[in-house]
């Protein structure tokens, strides 16, 4: 039975952090008030009430129903994605976010370590700081051989490990995709040439499966928006390879 509680979820569209929350709320079929922030930058001061740090996400739970921009003290503040991933399929057992078979359970957080200790790096190093892409591509073959072979989500059913990476996954083909990244022209060839290959065959089903799942269909928007909400970041601006040295007469 979903808790009576009210919970109120501050997100952005731009971030992969809020979206992990917004998928297991869909997914938990949960009752909630969105407060969306539009642009990246300061907080407003009552935010600071919510999350001490003015990041997203945040949720409050319980409490009396208020407006989302004057949160009550009598509310539960919680912040952290993967605190709150875990918070809701604990609060919405029949979502079954995390699976019952105990099994399951440690492949589920397995597969969100392997994300968290080898690909999240490798991947800000390559899309974010222009380093050589081979450390992404190697840290997703780990991440793609957790996944099961014969199809399905991490887990087989979705779950918090699919909530957790899917909202980084996606984002960064589409990435790869668009260009958009602070890699060279060299490298940006090197990561399309393998992402459409054979060896990315089974992580790239996975990112179809997710793009087709109804909670991300509602809660991604279109690439388009995800586009414009990525494309004048400056951290994504294309690096240029320094022009050879003029040779001395």
């Amino acid at each position: 039975m979903a808790p009576a509680e009210q919970i109120t979820f501050y997100t952005a569209a731009y971030s992969p952090f809020a979206h992990r929350v917004h998928l297991a709320l869909e997914e938990a079929q949960a009752k909630y008030t969105t407060y969306r922030f539009e642009v990246r930058g300061s907080r407003p001061e009552w935010y600071y009430s919510v999350s001490p740090f003015g990041k997203v996400p945040a949720l409050t739970f319980g409490g009396p129903e208020v407006v989302s921009e004057q949160p009550s003290p009598e509310s539960v503040k919680l912040v952290e994605s993967m605190a709150i991933l875990e918070f809701l399929a604990d609060v919405f057992p029949e979502s079954n976010l995390l699976p019952n078979d105990p099994v399951l359970r440690a492949k589920a957080r397995t597969f969100n370590e392997i994300f968290r200790n080898y690909v999240y790096d490798e991947f800000r190093d390559a899309f974010f700081l222009g380093k050589p892409v081979e450390g992404v591509l190697q840290a997703l073959e780990k991440l793609q051989g957790a996944l099961p072979a014969a199809g399905g989500f991490a887990v087989g059913e979705f779950s918090i490990a699919d909530a957790a990476v899917a909202p980084f996954i996606t984002r960064m083909m589409l990435f790869v995709r668009e260009g958009l990244g602070a890699y060279t022209e060299e490298n940006w060839q090197k990561l399309r040439d393998a992402t459409e290959g054979a060896r990315f065959a089974r992580i790239m089903q996975y990112v179809r499966d997710v793009h087709e799942r109804p909670s991300f269909k509602k809660t991604w928007g279109d690439d388009a928006l995800q586009v414009s909400l990525w494309k004048d970041h400056p951290g994504l601006r294309r690096r240029q390879l320094a022009a050879p040295a003029a040779a001395q007469a």
